[in-house]
């Protein structure tokens, strides 16, 4: 395997045709499909189905083509930090769960070092996909939630990779619909009377685990369900069908609009909401400035009073950030 090969998957899986890739990579057709057929054979997996109409990802190919793509991606910040000069400085990253005020403190992030070079990155991704960007170094930190459910399973995973998880709040959950749903204006509701309604989750694609849910109570009767991958396609779906989905609480009107509710769900769950760094790498400047944004962002919703822990404490002006 090599560098051209894992390029050459990463462009046939976007043309969705071999003879298009060999003509977008300027290379004989016969030439890219033994390199593919090659590569094939040494993984021992099968990367792309062939159809008449082209090409698409195997479920295999599917997973392959996540590494591939964290490869090039990483070589190719190598080459621009070491062979370019100068390069724009890739100074942090950040890979969540679906939350709005994560997004809130990342906007608050990029103000504040608007006026220097840099290269943010937001992924709001599934949370396999979270831990394995923390596990790679592709980002500086990830942002997900524990509860009773998924709890022991999750602090697992997390410290057999060299994880560590700090809770930034917690949350009972509530359900989020819109305005228009004949829920709006309760001051509750139950699992129950939420059967009626289709529910809302996100989907975690090929490690579908239900501790890997975004959502409490994966695993209570919901006769109508409804998969989505985005935050957008959900929020539009709560208001077109009467969904919900079961969250936090913590709504953002910047980003969301004033069409969506929040509704306390009567659970004895909780969401303990936090974030992930590997244990043996220091969180540098930029990050603990993103962390200290995203508490003081929290407080504006959850009037929590809790001091940032001691070694965070420190004030980082955005010169001394970002300059």
């Amino acid at each position: 395997m090599n560098l051209n090969q894992l390029k050459y998957i990463i462009t046939i899986a976007e043309c969705g045709s071999i003879t298009t890739a060999a003509q977008k990579l300027f290379l004989a057709q016969p030439s890219l499909s033994k390199s593919v057929a090659e590569l094939e054979k040494e993984m021992g997996i099968v990367i792309f189905h062939r159809s008449s109409r082209g090409v698409y990802l195997s479920e295999d190919g599917t997973k392959f083509l996540s590494y591939a793509r964290q490869i090039v991606e990483q070589t190719e910040l190598l080459e621009r930090e070491y062979k370019a000069a100068p390069p724009p400085r890739r100074a942090f990253a950040i890979s969540s769960q679906h939350y709005a005020f994560v997004v809130n403190a990342f906007v608050e992030l990029v103000r504040e070092c608007g006026k220097e070079k840099y290269e943010f990155t937001l992924r709001e991704l599934r949370t396999g996909e979270i831990i394995e960007d923390i596990r790679t170094h592709r980002s500086d930190i990830g942002v997900l939630y524990l509860s009773r459910f998924n709890r022991e399973v999750m602090q697992h995973i997390l410290q057999t990779e060299e994880m560590q998880f700090t809770t930034l709040f917690s949350a009972k959950p509530h359900i989020f619909v819109s305005r228009q749903n004949p829920l709006a204006g309760r001051s509750s509701v139950t699992l129950e009377e939420l059967k009626d309604y289709p529910r809302l989750t996100y989907d975690q694609g090929v490690k579908n685990s239900f501790y890997f849910a975004e959502e409490l109570h994966i695993t209570a009767d919901s006769p109508k369900n409804l998969v989505v991958s985005d935050r957008a396609t959900l929020f539009n779906l709560l208001i077109g069908l009467d969904g919900y989905t079961i969250s936090s609480g913590i709504l953002s009107t910047d980003l969301n609009g004033d069409n969506i509710v929040s509704i306390p769900l009567e659970s004895d769950e909780q969401m303990d909401i936090g974030y992930v760094t590997k244990s043996d790498r220091p969180m540098n400047a930029i990050t603990v400035r993103y962390v200290e944004l995203l508490r003081c962002y929290i407080r504006q919703f959850t009037g929590n009073t809790e001091k940032i822990s001691e070694e965070h404490e420190h004030e980082y002006f955005a010169h001394e950030i970002c300059g």
